[in-house]
């Protein structure tokens, strides 16, 4: 069985909530809902654990003040987490499911960044420090793991060239790296190695590649800009398009895949 890491530096407690019909600026009664361990990364590594149990570990960072909350959570679909600790709370997102219109709408509650005139210093000592121990964790996972996954926003408290960092450990280490994150810290990432494969969604990519199209970007140069940048950098490119097929390319050679629509 090949073992994957699943490294996630925005963690979230999701709590996924349905009604039979919802409308704004009126009170919407929920007809039920549930709560879990959540964040890109820990996402993928519930859905790889349920393809095959097991295969899949994840390191993420978790508030203090709520910590205990999401282990619990994540003991519950059985994730296997190894975590340092920050200050603060793990943010909290929340999902709306309308299904008189099956429609999802969502609602992302960060927390309170460690910046500007409000920054605590001693909170700041806290988060470099729980940054080291990240590096640390995630150096003395490589050797018993076949790939990683790095996925997700990064929060503002984390350095700048972390996510660059952490890649450039992952190649020294000859691991296949996939890269689901965009803007700046992408490309610090493409600045001093190449993923294995990145996946970004087509308006990030768009805006990451193509900013000089950004505004018009037509589905045909889309198709050209991924097959380029693929071959360019000899790796897998997968660039997702919400409701509509998914595009991707492999060293040049471009695929197109259906999305199939579910309940």
């Amino acid at each position: 069985m090949k073992h994957i890491l699943c490294i996630c530096l925005s963690s979230t407690i999701q709590r996924t909530v349905t009604f039979k019909s919802l409308t704004k600026t009126q009170v919407n009664r929920s007809e039920h809902y549930v709560e879990h361990a959540s964040g890109k990364a820990i996402n993928s590594a519930r859905v790889l654990n349920q393809l095959e149990k097991g295969c899949a570990t994840t390191i993420c960072p978790l508030g203090i003040n709520n910590a205990d909350y999401f282990l619990n959570l994540a003991q519950k679909d059985d994730l296997e987490i190894a975590y340092v600790l920050i200050p603060g709370n793990t943010r909290t997102c929340w999902t709306l499911l309308d299904k008189s219109d099956a429609t999802t709408t969502e609602l992302v509650v960060g927390e309170k960044e460690l910046t500007g005139k409000e920054e605590i210093p001693q909170d700041a000592v806290s988060v470099e420090a729980a940054e080291i121990k990240i590096l640390k964790l995630i150096h003395e996972s490589l050797d018993s793991v076949d790939a990683v996954l790095l996925s997700g926003s990064k929060p503002k408290i984390w350095s700048t060239d972390l996510y660059a960092a952490i890649a450039g450990i992952t190649k020294d280490h000859n691991k296949i790296l996939l890269a689901d994150y965009i803007g700046q810290d992408l490309e610090l990432t493409l600045k001093s190695v190449t993923p294995d494969i990145i996946k970004i969604n087509d308006t990030e990519f768009i805006q990451t590649f193509m900013k000089e199209s950004a505004q018009n970007a037509s589905e045909d140069e889309l198709k050209n800009e991924i097959i380029c940048l693929s071959k360019k950098l000899n790796n897998i490119v997968v660039v997702t398009r919400g409701t509509q097929s998914t595009f991707a390319a492999q060293n040049g050679k471009f695929e197109e895949c259906p999305v199939i629509k579910t309940q």
